[in-house]
């Protein structure tokens, strides 16, 4: 296997991962995102209610500035549960008060969950369920972000504030997801030198998640740059907005237009590996060249028989408010899960080289 020489991350990882393309140009202003951790908020939806089975409990969470992994390896420690029996739906950003949902096994005698609260996190509500919480078990995210020290156009943020919720944004993985001075990059560079994963499922995952990650974004940024990252184009894998269901769209006729135009359709992109469904025709060519560059990175997947999958190339964030007061701006919106807030925000500005670290947990 053949990959970057001499670990060095190559300059289009970079570039794909930390600062691809944005759909509207510069943005019209800037900002100072994570000034401190109250400052990002996020509460996890399920999408479903607590069964009342007897096997688990489901245990809402509140963590600030904590990471998942430490909280469930802490939730297992409390219960004394291994940490492999703790479920959770997804990872939440690191500096940031999040309120996510954790699932542990229901035992007789067990403690009070309720009096568990620990450097960090504390056990809100406690529910029995019948099931583990399994990885993407969750609808979405609602967000709650005050950006401080804002300064440009703020006329024209307004009004990049109302397209982005009329059009929506690029779905890019945000910077969190390939880690703190591109830490998780610079893995993914190991691997491809060496041939061999961590043999950790934790760390085994991290790699897998950031390698695929990192080819979705060049795919990506690539119809970014076309322009045509929001349309449709002959043989596209499309995606009904709300759900996982996918199609291929050999032919994209006037009422298919329609539908992605009025946002209940989206092209999409892919998390390379084994299997799932291919695009054709002009979509195929352009995530082709798209990730020329990367071949030795999708090779690496294929041959780690990850599962292939797609994902919409468009977010659109729901109920978005907003309220600017002096250089204060306030932000609340809620997305899809696997969306990142701050790849929507950083649509309508920039921030401080450091107001984006890469600390996803």
């Amino acid at each position: 296997m053949t990959g970057p020489a001499d670990g060095a991350i190559p300059a289009a990882w970079l570039a794909a991962a930390l600062d691809p393309p944005r759909a509207g140009g510069p943005p019209p202003a800037s900002g100072r995102l994570r000034v401190a951790p109250e400052d990002f908020r996020v509460e996890e939806r399920l999408g479903f209610e607590p069964d009342g089975g007897a096997a688990h409990l489901l245990l809402r969470v509140e963590k600030t500035d904590a990471n998942t992994l430490y909280v469930a390896r802490s939730l297992a420690r409390f219960g004394d549960a291994r940490p492999a029996d703790v479920g959770f739906a997804g990872l939440k950003d690191r500096r940031a008060i999040a309120t996510q949902w954790f699932s542990v096994p229901a035992r007789p005698g067990g403690p009070d969950w309720l009096a568990c609260a620990q450097d960090g996190f504390r056990v809100l509500a406690v529910h029995p369920h019948s099931r583990k919480l399994r990885r993407g078990a969750l609808s979405g995210n609602r967000f709650a972000i005050v950006v401080r020290g804002v300064a440009g156009d703020t006329a024209a943020l307004k009004g990049s504030l109302a397209r982005l919720a009329a059009n929506g944004a690029p779905n890019y993985f945000g910077p969190q997801r390939f880690g703190r001075e591109a830490a998780n990059l610079a893995g993914v560079c190991r691997w491809l030198e060496q041939g061999s994963l961590p043999r950790d499922r934790d760390q085994r995952g991290f790699l897998l998640s950031t390698a695929r990650s990192l080819a979705f974004n060049a795919v990506l940024g690539a119809r970014v740059a076309r322009l045509d990252w929001n349309r449709l184009l002959p043989g596209e894998i499309v995606n009904l907005a709300g759900s996982g269901s996918v199609f291929l769209a050999e032919a994209v006729d006037e009422p298919l237009e329609r539908r992605c135009l009025e946002l209940d359709v989206h092209p999409t992109g892919p998390l390379p590996g084994r299997g799932g469904v291919r695009p054709v025709d002009e979509a195929a060519e352009v995530e082709g060249r798209a990730l020329e560059p990367f071949k030795a990175l999708v090779d690496a997947l294929l041959a780690a028989e990850v599962e292939a999958m797609r994902r919409p190339l468009r977010v659109v964030p729901g109920h978005l408010e907003w309220s600017l007061e002096g250089d204060e701006l306030s932000v609340a919106f809620e997305l899809s899960r696997g969306a990142f807030a701050t790849a929507v925000l950083r649509e309508v500005l920039s921030f401080d080289a450091g107001a984006l670290p890469g600390d996803e947990d």
